[in-house]
């Protein structure tokens, strides 16, 4: 029996400003696989009923991180607690976890209700309660009336149901989703986005899901984690994620951005690209006095085509896409940066422009190993943020 079952408590190991419960806490976690560290010190809590979703390219430790709450690897150190218990302690089956994967694992040789009822035969649950929970099983993922279908007859999206069907079928409190929908087609995708929310919120229960995919995260997530080689680099709300990026990979990774070498000289003020331009950022608390080199980013979104003027930065159009909705241009500024823009407006290839954007729209960042000038020789005040290890 671990400390936290013989006190009885279910302590709070982090901070919460909601004051939400938290169903899953994670502290100082590690994972090596031999002289490869694929997880440092990961620290993060999950909300109860909560959509949270971890967000990274292959290999930043995503999945691993959501195969250790599921039992199926384990922790090198650090605290997983659940429900004020130490999940690391508990058997994969008698977790109250169940997983989605990508591949699906159907049973090709059962039919549809057949396959949702699986784990409640192995557990000798009576054929009438099986009848009635599968029923309403397939009701809360759109399959009502397919339960005498075969696997091969049903198409991608609907397999996909069939599977988080089975995985809710035995009421877990928490449902973990391994990229579940990186084998359907773009169109079905964003419709199962949409689905897997609303399902979400009918079921009352905490999804953790992980994706590579920033638009799935940015559509479906009440919290959203991003790493990179098994660091966390930011956690935050969509909102928060891409309007307030921490740095520049995440600003990077989470849409297109802009993002430019600049100085802050004063609270409110930015000097980038020539000139000096008005923010709604204020120094930072290591700056002091001094001016202090940051990254700077604007999202194409946010930028203004104007005429060539004094005023504006001013750059000649290298390309320009259509994409549906905007056109994508590249502009290369006489400030020596390539820039991007997004505007419904089509200008011409070669074409004179003025770019110009709103304080708001300036969004300001300290430096990092991910600056777009960090191979460069860092000044007295980068080698501080270094030390100060942010």
């Amino acid at each position: 029996m671990t400390d936290l079952q013989k006190d009885g408590k279910k302590p709070q190991l982090l901070e919460d400003a909601t004051g939400s419960t938290h169903i899953i806490e994670i502290k100082n976690m590690n994972k090596s696989f031999g002289d490869l560290q694929v997880l440092s010190n990961i620290t993060f809590y999950i909300r109860n009923n909560e959509f949270l979703t971890l967000l990274g390219p292959s290999g930043c430790g995503k999945t691993t991180t959501l195969r250790i709450l599921a039992g199926f690897e384990t922790a090198d150190n650090g605290i997983v607690n659940f429900d004020g218990h130490d999940l690391l302690r508990v058997p994969a089956h008698k977790r109250q976890l169940n997983t989605v994967f990508q591949r699906y694992a159907l049973f090709p040789h059962l039919n549809v209700f057949d396959n949702v009822a699986f784990s409640l035969r192995l557990k000798k649950v009576s054929k009438k309660e099986i009848r009635t929970r599968v029923e309403e099983a397939l009701e809360t993922v759109g399959l009502s009336g397919y339960g005498n279908r075969w696997v091969d007859q049903i198409s991608g999206g609907q397999m996909q149901r069939v599977a988080i069907a089975r995985a809710i079928i035995n009421r877990p409190r928490v449902l973990l989703l391994d990229e579940p929908l990186g084998a359907l087609d773009l169109k079905m995708r964003k419709e199962m986005q949409i689905e897997l929310k609303e399902m979400q919120r009918e079921l009352g229960i905490t999804f953790v899901y992980v994706t590579h995919d920033q638009e799935e995260a940015l559509t479906m997530s009440d919290t959203i984690i991003v790493m990179k080689d098994g660091v966390i680099q930011q956690i935050g709300t969509p909102t928060d994620i891409y309007n307030e990026p921490k740095n520049a990979y995440v600003a990077d990774f989470i849409g297109e951005s802009n993002i430019i070498p600049g100085t802050m000289t004063a609270d409110y003020e930015v000097l980038f690209a020539g000139k000096t331009f008005t923010c709604v950022d204020t120094l930072f608390p290591e700056a002091g006095a001094e001016a202090l080199p940051v990254d700077v980013v604007i999202r194409p979104e946010d930028i203004y085509v104007k005429d060539e003027g004094s005023a504006h930065i001013n750059g000649t159009v290298y390309s320009i896409v259509f994409k549906g909705v905007h056109y994508e241009m590249v502009v290369d500024g006489d400030d020596g940066f390539t820039w991007m823009i997004h505007d419904v407006d089509p200008v011409k290839v070669g074409q004179r422009i003025g770019m110009t954007f709103d304080p708001d729209d300036i969004h300001i960042m300290r430096k990092s190993v991910f600056s777009p000038d960090h191979t460069k020789k860092p000044s007295v005040q980068d080698a501080l943020l270094q030390e100060l290890d942010v």
